[in-house]
């Protein structure tokens, strides 16, 4: 008698999309669920040790390079496989979610690269997750173009040679897509968002002179590197394209990730193109692991961390120098202003400030940069121009210079600056405002000038949790406590309210926001992730 037949998957609480079946072929279902079936029970086995790791950290209060990989950070042997010619030249690269009138902006903004994002700058509502990735199939064809509603302004695609090199983000491990299970249980986001995109494109991509390439987010070690080398390599034997057509950024965004880079990088070694050096989830990832190490690991206001803080060039410099040391890009980090269309002067400083962090950038020995908005590209470029010149990259420059000690990235305890009311106001502002647009499905929101993404929704509530916890005084002589954060986060919604005026506020998720921000931040039981709460809310 014959085997039976795999168990399909299953789509689960799903209205039907237009087109939807151009990505979900049951060859590609098969796909996914065939990754599910050889690789999610060791994505388990890796969450269990992420917590593992984090009580260890609580009992430490510390962190070291691994001894155990000593021998690969010694081995000045080994490096990356060289980077495709569609990847070597990466000095600006513009970030956003995956919907048609970004996907078109994006490819044609000018950036070296389009960072296509499932992942923080995308709610993963069902809709988003399948019409994203039919949005890039359709940006492949040349078949995409949009015409917007409001404006009757239409959008359509440059040449070929002047669009953006599509670098793809799926979500991060601890997420899943309750729309796709497997014999009832749900398939990793990350493993729907690759393969989807990864079955329907790879092929694709390399006639088109490019190829697959992914960023990855939210890496905590090197065996959550290894697992995706292992993926990739799945994958590419599947859908029969050679070995090392994939290539992987790992963004550095995780305080456990920072010592271990080069593992990182040795693991994903014949698909590796880079690091990133990320600003807000790193913070968060701080906060999330030193939680319990007392004061001298309590940040202050979010904006007062810049990368110039002595921790946080210790972990920038470092990227730097790991990654040409052994032949990775390293892709600094954001510049999320939106630029006004009323105020000239609001533009002319944060212009000037955005040249000024993308000049030491590029001084300090990264590739290239990241910015969220197509004005800032030309900003981005000129700093990059100024150092590279004709060169792609500069990757020959060694930094050996650079020499951190593993106390130097969590020396919190080295900035002068000491957390502030106006900045417990400001993350309770920006967390109800943000979670309120994730909620209707929007990833990627423009709060008070700047592009915030659930990274930002992610600091602010943790430096809430934090300062709280902490029994932090502020300037004002308040201390930081559950009362006054409910009695700020208040004020807040009723502001909100006023501004917007009751229609728009009874029609938003207003105060479903307020109250999931407080759960996370209130809750003496720390959420791993804001949204995984939040996803159980999302439509």
């Amino acid at each position: 008698m014959s085997a039976p037949a795999p168990s399909p998957l299953a789509i689960v609480d799903a209205e039907p999309l237009p087109r939807q079946d151009e990505v979900l072929t049951d060859a590609a279902l098969a796909f996914v669920a065939e990754l599910h079936r050889q690789f999610t029970p060791r994505r388990d086995e890796l969450l269990a040790r992420r917590a593992e790791r984090r009580a260890e950290i609580a009992r430490t209060s510390t962190l070291d390079f691994l001894p155990e990989t000593a021998a690969i950070r010694a081995d000045d042997s080994w490096k990356v496989a060289p980077a495709p010619a569609a990847l070597n030249d990466r000095r600006v690269e513009i970030t956003g979610p995956t919907d048609r009138k970004m996907t078109i902006n994006a490819l044609n903004s000018g950036a070296k690269v389009w960072l296509a994002d499932f992942e923080d700058a995308s709610a993963p509502t069902w809709e988003n997750v399948v019409l994203g990735q039919l949005n890039l199939i359709d940006a492949y064809t040349r078949s995409i173009d949009f015409t917007d509603p409001k404006s009757g302004k239409s959008y359509a695609l440059r040449p070929a040679d002047e669009l953006a090199t599509v670098v793809t983000r799926p979500r991060g491990w601890h997420l899943n897509e309750r729309h796709l299970q497997l014999d009832g249980t749900p398939v990793p986001g990350a493993l729907v968002d690759f393969g989807l995109y990864f079955f329907h494109n790879a092929q694709r991509l390399i006639d088109l002179g490019k190829g697959p390439y992914f960023y990855l987010p939210k890496t905590e070690s090197h065996l959550e590197a290894r697992l995706w080398n292992d993926i990739f390599v799945f994958a590419q034997d599947y859908v029969g394209i050679p070995q090392g057509t994939v290539r992987a950024t790992v963004l550095i965004e995780t305080i456990t990730a920072a010592y271990e880079m080069e593992e990182i990088l040795y693991e994903l070694r014949d698909h590796a193109s880079g690091l990133n050096a990320g600003r807000w989830d790193y913070l968060f990832s701080i906060v999330k692991n030193f939680r319990d190490g007392g004061s001298k690991f309590v940040l202050p206001d979010r904006n007062a961390v810049t990368m110039t803080a002595p921790f946080m060039r210790a972990y920038t410099e470092l990227l730097v120098r790991t990654c040409h040391k052994r032949g990775a890009h390293a892709i600094g980090g954001m510049a999320a202003f939106i630029p006004s269309r009323r105020d000239a002067e609001v533009n002319k400083v944060a212009f000037e400030k955005v040249k000024a962090d993308k000049d030491r950038e590029a001084n300090d020995g990264f590739d290239g940069s990241w910015v969220a908005h197509p004005d800032l590209v030309p900003i981005a470029m000129a700093s990059f121009d100024a150092v590279l010149g004709e060169r792609p990259n500069q990757k020959e420059r060694l930094r050996e210079d650079v020499a951190v000690a593993a106390g130097d990235l969590i020396a919190i305890d080295t900035l002068d600056a000491k957390p502030t009311y106006e900045g417990l106001r400001n993350a309770v502002a920006v967390g109800i405002r943000y979670i309120e647009a994730w909620l209707r499905g929007m990833g990627a929101v423009a709060i008070f000038n700047l592009m915030e993404d659930a990274a930002t929704a992610e600091i602010s509530r943790s430096q809430i949790w934090q300062w709280i916890n902490a029994d932090v005084v502020f300037e004002n002589g308040k201390h930081a406590t559950a009362e006054l954060a409910r009695e700020v986060a208040a004020e807040e919604l009723a502001a909100i309210r006023a501004e917007i005026g009751d229609e728009a506020f009874a029609a938003g998720k207003w105060q479903q926001a307020h109250d999931l921000l407080l759960q996370v931040s209130l809750d003496q039981d720390y959420a791993d992730f804001l949204t995984l709460p939040a996803y159980e809310q999302l439509g």
